[in-house]
Formats: structure tokens, sequence, C-alpha cells
């Protein structure tokens, strides 16, 4: 397909992310208009003629549902209006820690997201560190993922850091953690955490040594900073020397960027992938942009390209 075939689109959750993968990719960002009428209802209409296009809807899907839900209407109105194919661009998907059924009488929510964007007409997903890769599973319709692993560990090969280890937050980052630890040629450690309810651990140990090291605890997102802070004081107990993190999800709930400006952390990276506002950018909390590998994949799968060329894959740790 030629360029002039390809069309990206935003919703309200993020523009001004997608203005700048727009921009990273060539294009102009296509206008579309979104109206919340008096009774709070959504509506959408493309300004730009869309028939036969291939169209990118750039939204993450954070809270609140009106995002998610304004995605949904996104994509309807781009089938509706004859686009070719359809691809729902979600730099952070959100509801995918409710991937499995872990307690009696409660939903599996990633899948329910799953099923309503192919239900509202998408043709293929984008998204970024997904916090459980097997929701891929969940689709079928093609699905895209891509790694900010791949921006963070390019950094930290040209600014190499002496006596580094690799820190995974929990069992579940095991695979990322290792990752790092191969690129980076060092080692890695683990923290193995026992959950009191969401958002509050009851114990936590280390598996591995940190004394006299820097420490680089690497994860797909932080939401509170409650377990996250407390890693940093467990690795700090433990004989660290430094810490810093690469985190991918700026969620930042409730207190967490207070918690974590109080807390002796020297420096937290974060991804753009959602919107973080001025104010949460505090001394140690530096952003990292993601617009250019979007960019990157949106050209690849326009023109039929392989992503495995332009990113490097986990999978092979």
């Amino acid at each position: 397909m030629t360029q002039d075939q390809l069309k990206i689109f935003t919703g309200t959750a993020h523009p001004e992310f997608a203005r700048q993968i727009a921009r990273a990719a060539g294009q102009r960002l296509g206008s579309a208009a979104i109206q919340r009428f008096a009774d709070g209802e959504i509506g959408v209409k493309y300004n730009d003629n869309i028939r036969g296009r291939d169209v990118f809807l750039v939204q993450p899907t954070q809270p609140p549902a009106d995002n998610l839900l304004e995605l949904l209407i996104l994509i309807d109105a781009a089938k509706r209006a004859s686009a070719r194919r359809i691809t729902a661009v979600i730099p952070y998907f959100a509801y995918a820690r409710q991937d499995r059924k872990d307690q009696p009488r409660v939903s599996i929510t990633a899948r329910l997201v799953a099923d309503l964007l192919e239900a509202a007409g998408a043709d293929r997903v984008l998204t970024m560190d997904l916090h459980a890769p097997q929701i891929q599973g969940f689709f079928k319709i093609p699905f895209d993922h891509i790694y900010a692993s791949k921006l963070y560990v390019d950094w930290f090969r040209s600014h190499p850091i002496r006596r580094l280890v690799i820190v995974a937050p929990d069992v579940g980052s095991t695979k990322l953690a290792r990752f790092y630890a191969n690129q980076l040629n060092t080692d890695f450690v683990v923290v193995d955490k026992e959950r009191e309810r969401p958002n509050r651990v009851r114990a936590m140990n280390l598996i591995g040594e940190v004394d006299g090291r820097r420490a680089l605890i690497v994860d797909d997102m932080i939401d509170t900073g409650g377990t996250f802070v407390a890693t940093v004081d467990l690795l700090l107990r433990k004989g660290a020397r430094e810490i810093i993190a690469a985190i991918t999800h700026p969620v930042f709930s409730g207190r967490a960027v207070q918690r974590i400006e109080a807390s002796p952390v020297r420096a937290v990276g974060v991804c753009d992938t959602l919107p973080t506002p001025q104010r949460h950018l505090f001394r140690k909390i530096h952003l990292v942009s993601t617009a250019k590998i979007f960019a990157q994949a949106i050209l690849s799968i326009h023109n039929g390209r392989s992503l495995s060329k332009l990113f490097v894959q986990q999978s092979r740790a």
C-alpha cells in the first residue's frame, strides 16, 4: 500500500502522543470529531475520507471507562465508513491484570476487552508491554506486541553502569529481568512477594545477591507505588549501593509520585504510553519517548514488513 493510504487518528485519551507518532511516521494526524452529548454519551464522526484506507487508531484505555468506550466507537465508526483495515493502537492495555479467574465469582476482564475490540470491528491490535503477555491468546485477530525494553537497553549500553544487577520486582517479571541481564551482560535477582490483596504486600524475600552493587528495577508498570517503594527499601537493606528503575507504564494511582519522590531510589524512567501530567515529572521521574518505536511499528504493519527486524524480542532471552 502507498503512504497516502495510511491514516492515523486519535481519541481524547492521549492526543499529544498520537501527534508525536504521526510526526515520527511522516504523516498528518487525521481529523475526527469526538463529542460528549449532554447526557454523557459519546459521538464520533471522521472528517477525513477513510474509504479503503489503512486506519490506525491511537488510544490508551486507562480509566475512566470512557477511554475504552471511545476507542470502541472509533473502531465502529471507521468500519461503517468503509476503512479497508482498522488497527487499534493501544499504548497501555488496561484491565490486563484481570487475565485469569484467581478467586471465585470474578470476571476475566482482559478477555472481555479482547471480545469487545473484535466485536467493534478491529482487524488488528498493536500494544506495548502487556502486564500478562498470554492475553495475546485471547484474540482471534493479529496482535503485535512491542517492548519498551529495546529503548532502555540501547540507553544502558551507551551509558554503561559498573557492577550493575537487574532486579525483577516479582516472579512475573523474571523473564523481563533475564532479558535485560542477557542484553547487558550481567546477572539478575528476583523479589519474591506474598500479596495480601491488590496493591498490598504481606511479605518480601530477595532471591540473589545485591550487596555493593547498583540495582536496576525493571517492570511493566508502577501503580500506587507502595510495592515499588517496599522493593527499594528491601534492596537497600540487602546492601544495594544505588537503585534506579526502568518502567514502561506510569499508572501512578493515589500517592504514587509522592512515594517515589520520598523514597531512596535515585531515578525512575517511565514511558509516555500514558498521559503524564507535568506535576508528576519531579526530580526523580524521567520521561522516555516511545513515539518513534510506535511509528516504526505502524509503518511496518502498513507496508507488510516484519516487526521482528525492528525490535529486540524478549522471547529470545
